[in-house]
């Protein structure tokens, strides 16, 4: 009886462990979209790290450092980072419509709008969207434009406002900057 109930608990645990890795976020594969903005660009910057690259990355953080200690602690609760950065020559490579093509294929009914800033002059637009699930943050989206630059980060995983200034060591997550900013302007900071 004992190994009969010692087998189905391993069971339970074993389906329970397979449940939660598909319920896991995958990193999106580059839209046609963006695809088109690579092959025209003249500057790309591409990182996708998967939960596993995190972890991997993790294990090179000084452990003696407080904010090797800290940063290695959020990165390897984090389910991905996706950065995609286009630079272009000229400018109107990046149309108002290239921008609401791109913020539409993030957007879903999970994700809500933080900030979203246009500045009509320059042409430049700042959007950040937060994915909450049971009232928790699990996400993070920031899509940034300029007349000649277009950057996009997502964050999937637990985050917390506070710990994106953490990440601003991994190449294109320099936008999360505009995120604290706004972040503590709404906080009265």
């Amino acid at each position: 009886m004992k190994m009969r109930v010692a087998a189905v608990l391993v069971l339970a645990l074993a389906a329970m462990t397979c449940v939660a890795r598909a319920q896991q976020e995958k990193l999106p594969e580059a839209s046609a979209l963006e695809k088109d903005l690579a092959a025209r660009a003249s500057d790309v910057t591409e990182v996708t790290l998967s939960k596993q690259m995190l972890a991997f990355a993790a294990q090179f953080m000084d452990k003696d450092d407080k904010d090797d200690v800290q940063t290695r602690k959020l990165i390897e609760g984090l389910d991905g980072i996706y950065v995609r950065e286009y630079a272009f020559d000229k400018e109107g490579d990046i149309t108002p419509e290239v921008v609401e093509k791109l913020r539409a294929h993030y957007m879903t009914g999970e994700w809500t709008p933080m900030v979203h800033e246009r500045e009509t002059k320059s042409h430049e637009t700042s959007d950040v969207m937060m994915k909450i699930v049971n009232g928790e943050p699990r996400g993070i989206f920031v899509l940034e434009a300029e007349p000649k630059e277009l950057t996009i980060v997502l964050i999937l995983g637990p985050i917390r406002m506070e710990d994106l200034g953490k990440l601003h060591g991994i190449s294109g997550l320099g936008s999360l900057n505009i995120v604290s900013k706004s972040t503590k302007a709404s906080q009265g900071k």
